[in-house]
């Protein structure tokens, strides 16, 4: 039994994972029909349902950081999830990137933790991710992820070694996704460049929703 996740209805063998609950059901709202709250405990809000293609989808909060976001897929693998998506949010390292800007993550490292995290290279599962970036099409580029305790721009600054963007919990996703037996994939919008500039509410709405839209197609196809 789940030890965090009280599921009312039943969880999908698909699933894509989001931190923010608001998140969460915004986006069981655009890739659901009539979608059903599958988790309320802790605050994790849980949604699912069926695609307009038919297929069962379920739409999960994972929380804050990388300890929470780990725990939930370990629920989530008790209640059978077999493939999940990260759509989550970044801010860049690289002055390249623009708030808006889709990111699928090539590789993650793990730079949190009490003793700053060791900085080991995580990466998704190759088919997924394939299938993902297929479907994102042109409108993602392929990057680099540093998963912190604490971004860029928060009251203090981590050291940071290397990575086009930084996160919260891509890298730790992918590290028990991988000791589960889960295929993980990940995309995230980039919400503040490293000139300060940010992106409002509703750009990152539509943003969350297109990249939303091409996880499901990838784990459908």
């Amino acid at each position: 039994m789940p030890s965090r996740l009280r599921p009312t209805t039943s969880v999908a063998a698909e699933a894509i994972l989001v931190g923010d609950p608001g998140r969460a059901l915004m986006l069981a709202q655009e890739l659901l029909e009539q979608p059903k709250m599958c988790n309320h405990a802790r605050g994790l809000w849980g949604y699912s349902g069926r695609t307009p293609e038919g297929r069962e989808l379920t739409v999960q909060s994972t929380g804050m950081g990388g300890p929470s976001a780990a725990l939930v897929l370990a629920d989530l693998a008790k209640l059978g999830v077999q493939r999940a998506i990260r759509v989550g949010t970044c801010v860049a390292l690289d002055p390249g990137l623009r708030p808006g800007e889709q990111l699928l993550v090539t590789e993650a490292h793990a730079w949190g933790g009490p003793d700053g995290g060791s900085g080991e290279a995580m990466h998704p599962d190759s088919g997924l991710s394939a299938r993902l970036q297929t479907t994102l099409a042109q409108a993602a580029r392929p990057g680099t992820v540093a998963s912190l305790d604490t971004l860029p721009g928060d009251d203090t600054k981590p050291p940071v070694e290397g990575g086009d963007a930084a996160d919260m919990q891509t890298a730790a996703l992918f590290s028990r996704g991988r000791s589960l037996g889960i295929a993980l994939a990940a995309v995230l919008v980039v919400v503040e460049s490293t000139d300060g500039e940010k992106l409002g509410d509703e750009g990152l709405e539509l943003a969350a929703k297109r990249a939303g839209q091409a996880a499901t197609r990838a784990l459908s196809a």
